[in-house]
């Protein structure tokens, strides 16, 4: 398995919604920080589009990323036919492998005939760049409707970017989820999260803490992906919460969460 590090791992220090940094993170600092991290994939997520970069960027991140040793992929937000095309383009030029597709809200209540119908020209157009669509279980989107995707559309250019967590939102705890995508999947992304009660005694919180100290069953979860292949690349993310003590704050812990979710992947990861 090849660790990398994926753009949410920074969701602060590159910004998001109406909490922007003074000096966002830029898609070439992520490389950097993956180097220093001794990883070998960079994944850039939706919250760093890169269709917002020029295409002389994206040649230039490809020869940096050459130079430092690191594997390049890349994803979308939400299924629109047109973006997933102009995705594939600049995967091109990535030389990626993985074109990450996030299935949510307004997809949830498409017709899996229909989405299906739109996917299958976009697989064939990624077979033919050499790369594969990964399309990730998230918050609205439920595990079962997924797998009926995956057989209309019946290609093994088409798979899952499987999250450990994401699905809790769609009422589907993670071993049932792991379980039911595990066969398909092509992609990783590893988190940890912690189930904390109210003090109070009303309800709980589902909140993210790094790597191997929550509730994330990620020894089982590699073991049911034992069947994928050796350099399937494994993506770090975490859920560091924005707290009341601010932007700054956050973006202050996000280096020691990704670095300790890194060390615990490594370990979690050795002779796998």
């Amino acid at each position: 398995m090849k660790l990398g590090l994926g753009s949410y791992a920074y969701r602060w220090s590159i910004g998001i919604k109406d909490q922007i940094p003074s000096k966002p993170l830029t898609a070439f600092d992520l490389l950097d920080r993956a180097e220093a991290l001794g990883l070998e994939v960079v994944q850039y997520a939706d919250n760093m589009p890169l269709d917002r970069y020029t295409a002389d960027d994206h040649h230039k991140l490809y020869e940096i990323a050459q130079q430092k040793g690191l594997q390049l992929e890349l994803g979308t937000q939400c299924f629109d036919a047109d973006e997933v095309d102009r995705y594939i383009e600049i995967g091109q030029r990535l030389h990626s492998k993985i074109v990450r597709v996030a299935l949510d809200a307004e997809d949830s209540h498409m017709p899996v005939a229909e989405l299906a119908e739109q996917l299958r020209p976009r697989v064939d157009r990624a077979r033919a760049a050499g790369m594969k669509i990964a399309i990730e279980n998230h918050f609205n989107y439920p595990s079962p409707r997924m797998v009926e995707l995956l057989e209309a559309v019946g290609d093994d250019h088409l798979g899952v970017c499987l999250d450990v967590a994401n699905s809790i939102c769609a009422n589907e705890w993670p071993e049932e989820t792991i379980s039911l995508l595990a066969p398909w999947t092509i992609n990783l992304h590893l988190k940890d999260y912690e189930i904390t009660p109210d003090p109070y005694g009303v309800g709980f919180r589902i909140h993210g803490v790094p790597l191997g100290t929550g509730r994330a069953p990620i020894a089982w979860t590699l073991d049911q992906l034992a069947h994928c292949p050796a350099d399937m690349s494994v993506i770090l993310e975490h859920w560091l919460m924005l707290e009341s003590d601010g932007l700054e704050a956050a973006i202050a812990k996000e280096q020691p969460w990704i670095e300790q979710t890194t060390a615990a992947a490594k370990t979690f990861t050795k002779g796998r």
